[in-house]
């Protein structure tokens, strides 16, 4: 692909060479560990006896998040799994296909009438921000706040990163209390519900987290996806042109996309007591840096993992973690991914971007988007 070489957007060489270090990378600096196999990753993710996800012990007022299930080890994490789960069933993703339909039909003939596609601020970025801002059951006018909020969490801004969880906590705070008041069939009234259950509830704080976390899950990795699969369509447009002949090859396009482009590029861990992993005493208290991003272009997995391959099969990649943190999202993600596309190819015969300026990686290490792709129409 044109631009996979470009290591400032997707640095694929880097990641080789770390590969090639051995099973984990030690940093004397911050007393942490790097994983770069997918063989290591996977292990790790499934070891949660001894890799936690657990960063801090207790969640606090500065940093929410830290309570969400995103956060949490067993049995905190199997209770909570099991609050939200039944709203990311097959059976009510599945339902809500016609409403992406309509509102990616919308989105792109709003920007193809006014005679310009900028994919991430035209499409990428509205629709998951549309989809989960009604699962929350969060009013129109917030959706623009409920965006800036959602990309400062995943920069690389720390002050703001704590300041806008603070304000996301004082907003969720009057929506639980209005929901108190006036239940409503959405799902931060289910998760406020939950408090209020017995003494396996939530607390209100848990609470606020796993909204924190489902805005930032459902939104900003989805629409990473969606840029980043339409960005390697651009850059291959005898792909593009198969899709467009065959619409059955578009699951496996999303899937190469999640693979070849990770949303989420790192995950951490932290060491619960001291192990002797592949020869490396890892120390209790250390943090470990899955890098998932290498870990989808493993050559010891995937063959040629330099090519994109809407044809890959089997294609086990790590976008969506494994494990018991396996993305409960991850069945809406792929169904706004599939949706979108479909809708992109219905109304546009061919991609081609309106300029050759090197495109922008967001300014995260944690994700990997790309800031702005304009297509002619």
């Amino acid at each position: 692909m044109k631009w996979a070489s470009q290591e400032d957007l997707l640095p694929l060489e880097r990641y080789k060479q770390q590969r090639g270090a051995g099973a984990a990378v030690y940093d004397a600096d911050s007393s942490s560990w790097s994983i770069f196999s997918h063989d290591g990753i996977k292990r790790i993710f499934a070891d949660y006896e001894h890799f936690s996800s657990q960063m801090q012990e207790n969640p606090t007022e500065d940093e929410p998040i830290e309570g969400s299930i995103l956060r949490r080890d067993p049995p905190k994490h199997k209770q909570m799994r099991s609050l939200i789960a039944k709203a990311f069933s097959a059976k009510v993703v599945e339902a809500m296909e016609p409403q992406i339909r309509k509102i990616s039909e919308e989105l792109i003939d709003q920007a193809i009438a006014s005679g310009s596609f900028e994919v991430v601020n035209d499409l990428a970025s509205p629709l998951p921000v549309i989809v989960i801002a009604e699962l929350l059951g969060i009013p129109q006018e917030d959706r623009e706040l409920f965006k800036r909020w959602s990309d400062e969490l995943v920069g690389k801004d720390y002050s703001r990163y704590l300041q806008c969880q603070k304000e996301m906590t004082d907003y969720f705070r009057i929506q639980i209390e209005e929901r108190r008041k006036q239940p409503q069939n959405d799902l931060i009234t289910a998760l406020m519900q939950s408090c209020m259950a017995d003494d396996n509830g939530l607390s209100e704080l848990e609470v606020i987290g796993m909204c924190i976390l489902l805005l930032v899950a459902g939104n900003e990795t989805t629409t990473n996806l969606i840029g980043s699969m339409i960005m390697c369509l651009e850059s291959s447009p005898e792909i593009y042109s198969e899709l467009r002949r065959d619409r059955a090859l578009i699951p496996g396009t999303v899937e190469e996309a999640l693979r070849f482009c990770s949303p989420v590029q790192i995950m951490e861990r932290r060491v619960k007591a001291d192990i002797d992993w592949n020869g490396h005493l890892m120390k209790e208290g250390q943090r470990v840096y899955t890098f998932i991003g290498s870990a989808n272009h493993d050559e010891n997995v995937f063959v040629d993992p330099e090519r994109f391959d809407i044809r890959r099969s089997p294609n086990p990649h790590l976008a969506f973690g494994h494990g018991i943190h396996f993305c409960l999202g991850a069945m809406l993600a792929r169904l706004e991914a599939r949706v979108a596309l479909d809708v992109v190819i219905d109304r546009l015969e061919g991609l081609q971007r309106l300029d050759d300026e090197p495109l922008e990686r967001l300014d995260s290490d944690m994700m990997f988007g790309i800031k702005q792709l304009r297509i002619r129409v």
